[in-house]
């Protein structure tokens, strides 16, 4: 029985980039080596590592002041790494509070200046996108979640801001096309949408940098990353490269456009069975869905392990929603295919059938 991954992450990829990485595993491209024994400064790798900021650059349609990392430690190393290189301790910086991680992103910057939380959701257990703010012309930077994985609210538009905006784009990077010359930073963890984890990918105006007096150690300093073309020291080599095949399918598949038909289509299957399934319900406002995770709740508490259950033996893998609110979460990243989102529906309506 084929399975389908739901997980938030790490998360589905695309199978011919599995066979791909398989392959390089084994042997890299008939060079007698393994992809995760090669040296990371072999011109093989700088090739890989080359290949996959140049995808970035194309498929974020980025400008020359604009340098892609490949860096360690998660996305939560950004969380403080962007404040340190970016806040004074005298300046202000603007935060949109829509779920855990801006939440968390909001604490990590309060250790190195002011923040100014424009808008929250929190007292509505952020169960909307806030959309009445203004963000002070004297912020440094306005710090962006572009997709919440927890409850499943999205930003549909980026926001007008007088100032660089810093986005966290984790679990929606690629999901559709964006101007990525309005962002002054942008990051993502690899492993939901673009890879596997272990490399978090960062990409950042050169022209911010350099201007807070405070020493920054060297691997918390973006200029030592662009400096040495993030090889600093060795990146998680098999990530990037996994990576990079990621974005070379996603191009190959026709680019963000089609990505963005693909995502609408799989959600909207989804969101319709839950608007009209009468044993389960859509928990976040409909303007602001997600289209990477789907979330909602099921009318009758008591049936939930045997949906979960149900869902697990018909291949849906992964569909509980987190363990901080409950209910269910199906992730339907670029590399979902429509199926899959219709094997869960197929359940969601046999088993309301059967007991709603």
């Amino acid at each position: 029985m084929k399975k389908y991954n739901f997980y938030s992450g790490p998360a589905i990829l695309p199978q011919e980039v599995f066979q791909q990485a398989s392959k390089a595993v084994l042997e890299l491209d008939n060079i007698g080596m393994s992809l995760i024994e090669i040296s990371h400064r072999s011109k093989e790798f700088v090739a890989i590592i080359e290949e996959a900021q140049q995808l970035v650059r194309e498929l974020l349609q980025l400008d020359d002041d604009q340098k892609v990392l490949f860096l360690g430690a998660g996305a939560s190393m950004q969380f403080c790494m962007i404040p340190f290189n970016l806040l004074g301790e005298n300046d202000t910086a603007a935060y949109l509070e829509t779920g855990v991680w801006a939440k968390k992103a909001i604490k990590e910057a309060k250790l190195f200046g002011k923040v100014n939380i424009v808008a929250s959701s929190a007292e509505q257990n952020f169960n909307h996108i806030p959309k009445n703010y203004s963000v002070p012309a004297d912020s440094k930077y306005f710090h962006i979640t572009t997709n919440n994985t927890i409850y499943g609210s999205q930003l549909h538009a980026i926001p007008e801001s007088p100032v660089p905006i810093v986005a966290d784009m984790s679990s929606d990077i690629f999901w559709k096309p964006i101007d990525g010359k309005k962002f002054g930073l942008i990051y993502c963890g690899a492993q939901k949408n673009m890879g596997p984890s272990g490399v978090t990918m960062v990409v950042v105006r050169e022209s911010l940098l350099g201007k807070v007096s405070r020493p920054i150690p060297t691997m918390l300093d973006y200029r030592n990353h662009i400096k040495d073309n993030s090889l600093h020291n060795t990146p998680c080599t098999f990530a990037i490269y996994v990576s990079m095949l990621t974005m070379r399918w996603i191009k190959k598949m026709g680019g963000l456009t089609a990505m963005e038909k693909l995502n609408e289509e799989k959600a909207k299957i989804l969101y319709d069975e839950i608007d009209a399934n009468p044993l389960f319900n859509g928990v976040i406002a409909k303007e602001d869905r997600s289209r990477m995770n789907v979330t909602f709740t099921i009318n009758k508490p008591e049936l939930e392990e045997e949906f979960a259950t149900l869902a697990k033996n018909a291949g849906c893998i992964g569909i509980k929603g987190h363990r901080s609110v409950g209910g269910f979460r199906a992730s339907i990243y670029n590399a979902m295919p429509k199926e899959g989102v219709q094997v869960l529906v197929d359940v969601m309506r046999d088993f309301a059938n059967k007991k709603g």
